[in-house]
């Protein structure tokens, strides 16, 4: 379940958030499903400090609908939970209305400048630039990437021919092709290939050092770090969620290679974490680099010029180039490409290719 509703109008702000319990997120069982309210908040609103979403409760701006072992869907109706400490189990619901000083929309002109690799009548395929954002956030409000959709197709959405859906994420400073559903059977259609496994994406990924071997797969389980001050922030533990990356050498450069990733699982971060738990983080990455403080002052708006020499690039040198799927439109397999984009390939012919 996303954090909004799926075919609510952008030009408007969002009043509310909707947000379930759900076991399979956490990676437990379901009767393993004890949360505090206050804490599955965190999970879902990281940009907002525990103690704020302590007072959004305090101030009665949070329902539920809990479950419980006789009702583990629910009762269906919501009630005002002002207690932080609420115990709420899997199937729970949970409804966080935005106070209205807060609800914002977008203002002046949304740029529509986008490059389709793909379309057909069921869905299309972008080409997303770093460092676009996917969604909107306050910081990203007035451009990203599914706002620029919505304007672009804003004729075919009034008119009730298109509802577009994202099929799949990319980080903002990951470049690449990003599948876009136009309306919600296609959507559905997709999600189970993802689900299922039948969608094939490659990344290329430059990282730091000469990486000897040739290819390999990284297998480690995936979950939230325990020991990074930065909530967002995911890495390799015993008790994470099942992952897998291939990967093999396309070329190398003086202490930098060129690497093509496969994706067999779609966990957060996960080509970025298993690149950084096999020595070869990522170039420009501000969280899984040497030092994950700079992530945090490129927030605060306060990189110093030790951080730009230790990242050289301003944009993690991550781009998804190869997307496979099945059309729900004509239920044939379609392959679409995207270039490594021009700045990475420069930086690469820059370092000097050894072979």
């Amino acid at each position: 379940m996303g954090l909004f509703e799926k075919d609510r109008d952008l030009t408007k702000p969002a009043e509310q958030i909707e947000l379930l319990v759900d076991a399979s997120a956490q990676g437990l069982k379901v009767e393993d499903v004890l949360i505090r309210l206050d804490s599955f908040l965190a999970l879902h609103l990281k940009w907002r400090s525990r103690s704020s979403l302590k007072q959004l409760i305090k101030d009665g701006w949070v329902h539920v609908d809990a479950s419980t072992p006789e009702r583990p869907k629910g009762t269906g109706e919501l009630s005002k939970e002002t207690r932080s400490g609420r115990k709420l189990r899997h199937g729970s619901r949970v409804v966080v209305v935005i106070p209205p000083e807060l609800r914002q929309v977008p203002t002046g002109d949304v740029d529509t400048n986008l490059e389709v690799l793909y379309e057909d009548a069921a869905c299309l395929v972008i080409n997303k630039p770093a460092p676009l954002a996917v969604h909107a956030t306050s910081r990203y409000l007035n451009d990203n990437l599914i706002l620029r959709v919505h304007a672009k197709y804003s004729e075919e959405i009034s008119a009730g021919r298109m509802s577009p859906r994202l099929c799949h994420r990319l980080d903002r400073e990951t470049s690449g092709a990003l599948l876009v559903a136009k309306e919600h059977a296609a959507h559905t259609e997709l999600s189970r290939q993802f689900e299922e496994r039948e969608v094939e994406k490659l990344y290329y990924a430059i990282v730091h050092g000469r990486v000897e071997s040739q290819s390999g797969t990284c297998v480690q389980p995936i979950g939230s770090s325990r020991t990074s001050t930065i909530n967002l922030k995911m890495a390799c533990i015993a008790d994470g969620q099942e992952s897998r990356t291939d990967w093999r050498v396309i070329e190398r450069a003086h202490g930098f290679t060129l690497i093509e990733c496969e994706l067999f699982t779609g966990r957060q971060h996960q080509i970025r974490v298993h690149l950084e738990a096999l020595g070869h983080p990522i170039v420009g990455d501000k969280l899984y680099g040497e030092d994950e403080m700079i992530f945090q002052r490129a927030v605060d708006g306060g990189l110093t010029e030790a951080d730009h020499a230790a990242l050289f690039l301003n944009r993690q040198a991550l781009h998804h180039h190869h997307l496979e799927f099945t059309s729900p439109a004509s239920g044939e397999r379609v392959v679409v490409e995207s270039p490594l984009p021009s700045e990475l390939r420069e930086f690469l012919e820059a370092q000097g290719v050894e072979g």
